[in-house]
């Protein structure tokens, strides 16, 4: 145990009150602490920073960050959140650092596991486990690739996290899933191992909107990341027969068609693109020559389980 890396957290949370103990009971339960743990109040106005504090106060390496209120919401202002917590530990000797969201909880050895991973693979520049909702839906790992790292907390080993240059502030977001198709792209392995899993406990995209919404939304959300129009042909067919049945598939595809007629900005770099376009083709070759989707053939696409399985959904 005396081995493994030394490892900081970084949480972003805005108006998490309602989930944010949960998450602090878990990290102060961990058979390994951290050597810091930064916790970014995003202009939280319900409570958040009470919480916080009353752990900050009854453990030293907890600390409360808190960032003035902001009246624009956007998958940026949580990136922008998380560099100011990635600047409190600059000064510190850590091996790995950690994003880890606000409403989540999981076992007390979880950290203690994922470090082992990555001492035992020198390669393993990211890991993670997959996220239970409270419903009890987890990813079925039959068919969702292993490569990709939910962004519900993801370990990286520090080389890899400086080498991709951190998270990528786009306002649409996919910044998770930018990280994960950079690391692999900066020839370091990413990694889901499903011998554990965390608990979300806010459900995906409660509130505001509809599940049409939303799959329209992640079909801009696939454009902007540059994935393959090939890809998202397989993606919408299969989400036709998921809940609800047709509609959810036509809306995820006019989505990206919205986006890709209307020629939608992509943040991403070029070189990007051509890469995950290119592991799209491979993986697709791949399922097909293995006769179908019951294979653990590593097929990644977006990070919200309500679009299903990341074979080619």
């Amino acid at each position: 145990m005396s081995t493994l890396p030394k490892y900081v957290l970084i949480t972003p949370a805005r108006n998490e009150a309602q989930f944010i103990e949960v998450t602090l009971k878990s990290v102060v339960a961990q058979t390994i602490l951290p050597l810091r743990w930064v916790i970014v109040s995003d202009g939280s106005t319900d409570g958040t920073d009470e919480i916080v504090r009353s752990y900050a106060d009854r453990y030293p390496w907890i600390e409360l960050l808190r960032m003035p209120e902001r009246a624009e919401r956007n998958f940026a202002g949580k990136v922008f959140a998380f560099n100011a917590g990635y600047a409190k530990v600059s000064g510190l000797e850590y091996g790995v650092i950690v994003s880890l969201d606000g409403d989540i909880s999981f076992e007390p050895d979880y950290f203690q596991f994922l470090l082992q991973k990555l001492t035992e693979d020198e390669k393993l520049g990211l890991t993670g486990t997959p996220f239970q909702e409270l419903s009890g839906r987890v990813y079925d790992y039959r068919f969702v690739s292993v490569e990709h790292v939910s962004g519900a907390c993801q370990v990286f080993r520090r080389e890899c996290f400086e080498a991709i240059g951190g998270y990528l502030p786009v306002k649409g977001g996919s910044i998770d899933h930018i990280a994960v198709i950079s690391a692999r792209m900066k020839g370091w392995r990413t990694r889901t191992y499903t011998e554990k899993v965390c608990l979300h406990h806010r459900e995906m995209g409660s509130a505001q909107q509809t599940a049409l919404n939303t799959k329209f939304k992640y079909g801009i959300k696939d454009y902007v990341v540059g994935n393959h129009p090939l890809w998202e042909l397989f993606r919408s067919v299969y989400q036709m027969s998921q809940p609800p049945l047709c509609l959810g598939g036509l809306s995820l595809g006019a989505g990206y068609l919205s986006a890709m007629l209307r020629r939608v900005e992509r943040p991403v770099p070029r070189e990007l693109i051509t890469f995950h376009r290119r592991e799209q083709i491979q993986r697709l070759k791949k399922l097909f020559l293995l006769g179908g989707g019951r294979t653990n053939t590593p097929v990644t696409g977006p990070s919200d389980p309500r679009l299903g399985p990341r074979a080619v959904q």
